[in-house]
Parts: C-alpha cells; sequence; structure tokens
C-alpha cells in the first residue's frame, strides 16, 4: 500500500489501488513476489517480507501476466544485466524457440519486456527493462491495455514517485541515471561557446536514423485518472533507434516518423511551453527518446518539482535577466514551467537598497523530508511575481496587458510586434483605445512625479493599424498538435459583445470550431448599440471583428438563444460548451412615480445610434453618475436637447464616471449636480413637466457598500420636458437558460465560479457584465479570455479540476510608497489633437490619435519599473523563457556544466549517487557543529 506520507500527492489515490487484495493461486503468488524482487525500483522491495499481495507492483503484475509468463520473466533472473534471445529463452524454459519467441512479444507488447540488436551478430535480444519509466511508461503507451487495465495508470502514477521520493535529496547533479534529464531550447544555448554536443537535441537527432512519436504516456494517465490540467493527449515521445522499432513492433500506439516531422514536433512543443527532456539511465552518450512535456503533467518534471529536488532533472543551464533590457511584459513567466520566473521591480527602495528576492531552499546541505516537499508544485509554478510586487500598470489592468513591454516596442518603432503583443491578452485594443478607463493609468508610477504615462494613447495609436487591412494581425489558428479541433469540439459563444468577441478570437486561436450566435443584426454587443460613435467609431469595431471573422470565426445574427434555437438543440447539433455573454441589455428602475413616462440611458443610446437625426427636443434631465449617464447626457445634446443638466447621488470625487469623461461632457455644455436623487417626476397629460430631486447626504456605508440615505426635507424641482434614467443596467434572459441548473443573483446575473467562470450547469460558462454585473469593456474582455482557458480544458475528457495548474493571473503592485526613481526622460505627457469643428454637436469622433514623434516621445517618459527576476535554485534550465522574450532581456547561462553527466541505471547508484549522498551527509553534520 501506499505510504501515508504520499497520499497527500497521489490524486485520486484510492482509485483502482488494491484494497485487502487476494491472489487465488498460491503458486502464482509465491512467483510473483519472486518477480516483484527481481524487477521493482523500490529497494525495500527486494526484500521478501516487503512484498505483500497489497503491493501495487504484486496486483498490477497478477492482473496482467499469466503464470506461465510470470515464470518466463523470472528466467532472466537479473534486471537488465541480462539480454537473452529467443533461441536462449528458449533454452532456459524448455520450450522451443517459436514458443519462447511467441511469449517474449506479447509480454513485449504489455510493456514488460523490452528488445535491441546491439550484438555482433544483430540479433533481436530481449531484456527486462527498467521497471519505471521503462515498463510503466511502455504499458502507458499501449492504448488497448490502458483502456482495459485502467489501473496501469494509477500505478504509473505511484511506482514514477513513491520510490524516487525515497531518494530525491540524495540525487546529485544530472539525475544519477535514474530517468529524465531536461535539455535546453538548441537555440538558447548557440551563443554559449562553453556547450557540448550532449546538450543539443540536434546531437541526439543526429546520432539515430530510426525515429518513431507515440502518445505521451504522462497526458493519457492524467486522462484516464481525471486530473488533466490542460495539456491533451497526443503524440509527443520521441522514441529514436531502436527503441523506434520497438513501439512500432510491439504494437503500442507509435507511427514511424521522418526527421522534419521530428523537427516540426520539436518547435511546436517550444511554441506550446512544452519541456524537452532526453531519457538519462541508458549510460554515457545513449538514449531511447525525447520527452516533450509540462510540468502539469509530466511526472518526471513531478518528481523534481515535489520533492524539491532540480538535480533529478535540470539541464547544465540556469536562466539570467538582464534587468536594463527586461520590461516586465511577463512572457518569461507564463511559460515557465516550474515557477522560476517571476516578475517583480527594478527601482529600488527609498533608503537606495535593492529589493532582495528570495531563493527557494535545496537539500545540498540540509535535512530533507516530507516537511519541504512541495505538494501545490502544479499551482506554485502558476504564482506570476512575487509578494514585493511588480509594475502597477500590469496589475491594475484586468487583462494584465503586458503594458511595459508594448510601451517600449512603441518607442522602438516596432509598432506590428507591439500590436501581436497586446493581443495576446486584449484581441480588441483599437476598441479599448477609444473607450477604456485607463486603470493602468491611475497606478502609473510616473504620475508620482508629474503625470501618468499616456498608455491609452499609446495603445490607440499601435492599434490604429487594424483600421486598415492590409496592416491586420492575423495570429495562427491551430491547437498544440499543429492541427484544428475537429466538429466533436464545437463550441458556441452566446452574444457578440466583447466578453464574447474576446473568447471567439482565443478559442479561435487555439484551433475550436467556434460559432457566435447573436440576436441583433450586427456584432459588438454594447461597443455597438451601446456606446455613442463619438466615443467609439463603428469602423474600429468592424475593423476589429473583421480579423475575427478572417480567423474563421461562424457568426449567425439575428439568432436569439432560447427563442430562436434552444440549448439542447445546440447540444444535439454537436456543441460541447456554451460561453453565454448576453450582457446587461436593458435599463434599471428607480421606482419612482411616473417612471414610465422617462426613457432609459440603455434604450436612448440605442434608438439614438440607429437614427441620428433630432429625436429629442426640450429640456432634458439624466439621471445617474456613471459613464453611461455621461454617454447619455452628450448624446441628448446631439439628438436636439435645448440643454441637459445630469443629476447623480455621488459627490465630485465619488462618481463612478471617468474623469476625462466628466470634463469633456462640462466643455460640451453639460450641467453636472452632484448628490442628488430622483424623488418623483411631474407630468400633465401623459408629457413630462418636471422632475422633483431630493438631496443625497450619504452613498455608501460604513462597509463601502451602496446604501444612500436622504434628506428628503431638501427637495427642489426642474422643470423638463425629457428625463433619461442611467442608474444601472439589468439583464434580459428571454427562456436562454430554461431548463438548466444556472442560478441567478438578486441583480439577475449568474451565479459561476469566480475563477473559471463555470455555472451550476457544467457545460455553460458565463462572462462580462452578466457574469459581475455592469462594468467596462476590459473586465469582459479578460472574462473571454479565461472562458477560452475552462472552456478548452471541459471539453477534453479527463482535464478534471478546471483549475488545476492553472495560470490565476494574480499581480501585486509594488509599493509605490517605498521606491526611489534616480533618473527619468522629463518630457510632459503629450496631449492627443483634436479635429477642427463643433463636436459637442456631431456624432463623429473628433479625437486624434498620437502622431508617431508623439507616441516615441511619450513612450519614453515610462519608468520601466517592473522586470522578471528567477529564482536560479528553482531554475530547471529549459529555454522556454528565452523563446518568449522580445527584448533579449534573458539568457541561458551554462552555471551546472556537472549537470550534463549520463549514466546508466545500473551505474548512477554505485557512481553517482552513494558518494554524492556521502558528501551531502558529512556537510549536514559538519553544518550541525558549527
Amino acid at each position: 500500500m501506499i505510504p501515508e506520507k504520499y497520499r497527500n500527492y497521489l490524486f485520486n489515490d484510492n482509485d483502482f489501488l488494491p484494497q485487502d487484495y487476494h491472489c487465488d493461486d498460491a503458486e502464482k503468488a509465491a512467483l510473483l513476489k519472486k518477480l516483484v524482487m527481481m524487477i521493482a525500483d523500490d529497494r525495500d522491495l527486494h526484500k521478501a517480507e516487503n512484498v505483500t499481495e497489497n503491493t501495487p507492483d504484486f496486483w498490477l503484475l497478477d492482473r496482467l501476466l499469466t503464470k506461465e509468463e510470470v515464470k518466463f520473466m523470472l528466467s532472466f533472473r537479473k534486471k537488465r544485466a541480462v539480454k537473452l534471445t529467443a533461441a536462449q529463452l528458449g533454452e532456459r524454459n524448455l520450450m522451443s524457440t517459436y514458443r519462447a519467441e511467441t511469449i517474449a512479444e506479447h509480454i513485449a507488447e504489455i510493456g514488460l519486456l523490452e528488445f535491441d540488436f546491439e550484438n555482433k551478430d544483430h540479433e533481436k535480444q530481449y531484456f527486462v527493462p527498467k521497471w519505471v519509466v521503462g515498463s510503466g511508461e511502455y504499458m502507458m503507451m499501449n492504448g488497448r491495455l490502458t483502456e482495459e487495465h485502467p489501473e496501469v495508470a494509477t500505478f504509473f502514477n505511484y511506482a514514477s514517485m513513491v520510490p524516487v521520493g525515497k531518494n530525491a535529496h540524495m540525487v546529485p547533479p544530472g539525475g544519477g541515471g535514474l530517468g529524465m534529464h531536461v535539455i535546453p531550447v538548441e537555440k538558447a544555448i548557440e551563443h554559449v561557446s562553453e556547450s557540448v554536443s550532449l546538450e543539443k537535441l540536434s546531437h541526439w537527432l543526429n546520432k539515430y536514423d530510426k525515429y518513431a512519436v507515440d502518445v505521451c504516456s504522462c497526458r493519457r494517465q492524467q486522462r484516464i485518472r481525471g486530473e488533466g490540467g490542460g495539456d491533451i493527449e497526443d503524440y509527443y515521445c520521441i522514441a529514436v533507434g531502436d527503441m523506434a522499432q520497438y513501439l512500432i513492433d510491439t504494437k503500442k500506439d507509435a507511427k514511424p516518423a521522418s526527421y522534419e516531422e521530428i523537427m516540426a514536433l520539436l518547435e511546436r512543443s517550444e511554441k506550446s511551453g512544452f519541456v524537452h527532456q532526453i531519457t538519462n539511465l541508458d549510460g554515457e552518450d545513449k538514449i531511447v527518446g525525447i520527452c516533450n512535456c509540462s510540468n502539469t503533467t509530466c511526472n518526471a518534471l513531478r518528481t523534481s518539482q515535489l520533492f524539491n529536488t532540480p538535480n533529478l532533472s535540470a539541464s547544465a543551464y540556469r536562466a539570467h535577466v538582464d534587468h536594463e533590457k527586461c520590461v516586465a511584459c511577463g512572457k518569461c513567466v507564463e511559460v515557465c514551467p516550474v515557477g522560476a520566473a517571476k516578475l517583480g521591480q527594478k527601482l529600488c527602495r527609498k533608503d537606495g537598497s535593492e529589493v532582495i528576492y528570495p531563493k527557494t531552499e535545496l537539500p545540498d546541505e540540509v535535512k530533507w523530508g516530507p516537511e519541504k516537499w512541495n505538494k501545490n508544485y502544479r499551482d506554485d509554478a502558476k504564482i506570476n511575481c512575487y509578494e514585493t510586487g511588480t509594475s502597477p500598470c500590469k496589475t491594475a489592468c484586468p487583462a494584465h496587458l503586458a503594458v511595459q513591454g508594448y510601451v517600449r516596442m512603441a518607442a522602438e518603432g516596432r509598432y506590428l510586434d507591439a500590436l501581436k503583443l497586446i493581443k495576446q491578452d486584449n484581441p480588441l485594443p483599437a476598441v479599448c483605445g477609444a473607450v477604456c478607463n485607463r486603470r493602468c493609468e491611475d497606478r502609473c508610477t510616473r504620475g508620482l512625479i508629474d503625470s501618468p504615462v499616456a498608455i491609452d494613447e499609446i495603445k490607440k495609436f499601435i492599434a490604429a493599424q487594424e483600421l486598415k487591412a492590409e496592416n491586420r494581425y492575423i495570429p495562427e489558428c491551430c491547437n498544440e498538435h499543429g492541427d484544428q479541433w475537429g466538429e466533436e469540439f464545437r463550441v458556441a459563444v452566446i452574444g457578440a459583445g466583447p466578453a464574447g468577441l474576446s473568447a471567439a478570437y482565443y478559442l479561435r486561436e487555439k484551433g475550436y470550431p467556434v460559432t457566435v450566435f447573436e440576436k441583433n443584426a450586427e456584432p459588438g454587443g454594447m461597443l455597438r448599440y451601446g456606446i455613442p460613435s463619438f466615443r467609439l467609431d463603428r469602423r474600429v469595431i468592424d475593423a476589429e471583428i473583421d480579423v475575427i471573422r478572417t480567423m474563421g470565426a461562424e457568426f449567425r445574427f439575428n439568432t436569439e438563444v432560447g427563442r430562436d434555437v434552444t440549448l439542447d438543440q445546440l447540444r444535439k447539433e454537436g456543441y460541447k460548451a456554451f460561453f453565454v455573454a448576453i450582457g446587461m441589455q436593458t435599463g434599471r428602475k428607480a421606482g419612482i412615480p411616473n417612471e414610465e413616462l422617462a426613457v432609459s440611458g440603455v434604450d436612448f443610446l440605442r434608438h439614438s445610434e440607429a437614427d441620428h437625426g433630432k429625436i429629442l427636443s426640450g429640456k432634458t434631465v439624466v439621471i445617474g453618475g456613471g459613464n453611461v449617464a455621461i454617454d447619455v447626457a452628450r448624446t441628448a445634446l446631439r439628438a436636439g436637447a435645448e440643454s441637459v443638466d445630469l443629476y447623480c447621488l455621488e459627490g465630485p470625487s465619488e462618481m463612478p464616471a471617468a474623469a476625462d469623461e466628466v470634463a469633456e461632457a462640462k466643455e460640451e455644455g453639460i450641467v453636472i449636480h452632484n448628490c442628488w436623487g430622483p424623488k418623483e417626476i411631474l407630468a400633465e397629460d401623459g408629457k413630462i413637466t418636471g422632475i422633483v430631486l431630493k438631496q443625497c447626504t450619504e452613498v455608501f456605508d460604513k462597509n463601502h457598500a451602496f446604501h444612500p440615505i436622504y434628506d428628503e426635507t431638501n427637495i427642489v424641482t426642474v422643470p423638463c420636458e425629457n428625463v433619461l434614467i442611467s442608474i444601472g443596467q439589468a439583464p434580459v434572459w428571454g427562456n436562454l437558460l430554461d431548463g438548466t441548473k444556472v442560478e441567478l443573483r438578486r441583480n439577475g446575473t449568474a451565479v459561476a465560479d469566480p475563477v473559471t467562470l463555470q455555472t451550476a450547469e457544467t457545460d455553460i460558462f458565463v462572462g462580462g457584465d452578466i457574469n459581475h454585473g455592469a462594468k467596462f469593456a476590459i473586465d469582459a474582455i479578460a472574462d473571454g479570455r479565461e472562458g477560452m482557458v475552462s472552456m478548452h480544458r471541459f471539453v477534453h475528457p479527463g482535464q478534471g479540476d478546471l483549475k488545476l495548474g492553472r495560470d490565476l493571473r494574480n499581480f501585486i503592485e509594488l509599493d509605490r510608497d517605498d521606491i526611489q526613481v534616480e533618473s527619468y526622460d522629463n518630457a510632459k505627457r503629450q496631449a492627443p489633437g483634436m479635429k477642427p469643428g463643433d463636436a459637442a454637436h456631431s456624432y463623429e469622433d473628433f479625437r486624434l490619435a498620437f502622431t508617431e514623434e508623439q507616441v516615441r516621445k511619450e513612450a519614453n517618459r515610462c519608468l520601466k519599473c517592473g522586470a522578471t527576476t528567477v529564482d536560479v535554485n528553482r531554475c530547471i534550465g529549459c529555454g522556454l523563457c528565452t523563446t518568449r522574450c522580445e527584448f533579449d532581456a534573458i539568457h541561458l547561462q551554462r552555471d551546472m556544466p556537472q549537470n550534463t553527466r549520463m549514466y546508466s541505471a545500473e551505474d548512477g547508484m554505485v557512481k553517482a549517487i552513494l558518494p554524492y549522498a556521502l558528501k551531502r551527509e558529512l556537510k549536514i553534520r559538519f553544518s550541525k557543529k558549527q
């Protein structure tokens, strides 16, 4: 049975595990115990008294082998040391060569025997491979076997960890021949003059002339056990030489591959953020395979990360960051498989001292046990920044754009590169350039000196490239395997607003067939129907949606799900998951007399965008203090209102509307009255004659919850002909959720997991305003990206917990009160120009983008306050970080040349592990005496 100290690290550890297991054949049981002692990796199982029928090795072998086959395997007498031909096996087992070969081939098909042709006659010779990773891996490569015996996955999960865990802290650099060994991305070490051939994939590929690819055993294990973290089972394992032939001949799921196909696979793996590893158990300058996997999935990486013993897998290299070049874009952090790279700051503290970042403790000179292990290794690998924080612009943005990155690219004139970088987190940058509420600028460190960097204006300039069809960036759309997901993975997006468009963009980018259902005649949602065109030009919306169309997303307009088609009908059509992003489509009521004569702000905006004529006359009062209310007031002027007065509950500093929007409204002649709420609309003969307002003395309670208090004795009556109420929005679900388990909050939004966005109806995910209430376009866009992550996992069987090993994108702002800015470009903040004309009475957007000169001047005002720092004790030297850096700021250095050493599984214990363990023990004892 599994030792208690390991149970917390074995997910679903009761699945398929022995419960008072018993073998009915006493003779077979005795033979099986001998076989376990012969082949098991766990040194404790080499003693008869430690092998019981409940031992996982025993019960698995009992399920897979007949008594005759057990005897046959025992005829090898030693593990791996003996290689026998079919004729020799026949002699040992007193059977014909044909019979011996038949049995050997069947056992090899299971995965418990291996063969090669490494003798003088190049004759096939069989031998017992290493139990795990050898046989365990080969069994997992046999899809037919794992479907019939899913307990193989549980055994592989167990046996690839527990025996190693007992000795992991005693393993020297290089791994001591225990399994797999990270090999860097070759481009990352081309500049390193000390590099040796063993550290390059090209060396290993050129050494062999036969290749095969097989389905990744670790991904398959995770899928069978329901523990997948989003890495989908496919052909990622590469076999070379005799191993390639072995996998094909023994009917594993392998297929032959050419050198060119292998190179393409390696390139795709690097793009997907998968670590290259070579087998390190067959001796110097010899491997049998190359692995391409992730920390979330890989058993080999798991051993080093779980036990906090990087010697088990690390390469000879470590990543180092040039802080002068680093711009804290965070892309190296996102791809780092083990969480060694994290965002921090490059600014000193006020006292001039640098921030010192912690390093992971290593077992080299310290006693090591379960208390030092990291059971959260998968989640910890996705922690984005140090507790002391990083650049406030990235932290404050809901989508966590690489702000410093695209600002630096803009300063260098790399506009297309900047656009690509932005679109990794925001597929609608031109839209946001027009309507973003600029939370990044609110927290910009430069604002402590004079004025924040005009980040949004820089983004607007970069995104303007999209407005010209010939300049548009169309991302590659394919899955991690370089293909498209088939129709069996079809997904639906309901609602073509910013959340739905974002989800569609990222789902298509990941290769999914996506259909967007929109009840209106055109896409855009509130971007088109709720934001006036003088703030967001319709050509901007169309240009960015055209990109999503070009990517292959299908749009179905004038189709309301729940009315024109039901979710059940869509399920029957093959849709496997739904991202619901229908927004908040109507206005909230104020609950005052004669309110039915007023018009909701949302309805008014929709009407005015359809008809730019003079649809109002007379004095107009707008109720509300948010951005939508400001839009309503400014639109009312353009729609023919004689005058516009806006009344809101909040004081000037409490208004939720953006300060620049308020300023523009005032410039256009709109009068804003703070601290007033509606009491009653006055009317005669069904027409509005005025509105009565009461003074609001407090808007929020002590917990900052909305709880207005009024002075009912202080009222004013305002004559007017129109009242437009914009105090919030409400959803209109229609029959969309009929027959589902989706729960709604009191405000009508859907209840969903805050991370995964999954509702009680497991195939329904929600995003945007219908998830969190009315916010801004950038909040909805962030939801769309997270919706893609969840749906990707959900539609593939065995991916289990949608949060497991997930990048939660949690960022911490550096302490702006404890920084020292020694030097900076003292240029003033640039201001965008305006077209000539009467903007207050036009639906055209009169705001101009920055000139190229302004962009460069403004970009150079950035203080570059964030930077990545690498914990070299945690780094495994894979080099993936270098593939993501667009600024030549992170490189591999050959800090640990001893890690290149390779041993056979037999020699490793004597030549590497025991000497190292002895030296380590002496260091620990000596340190105690100090």
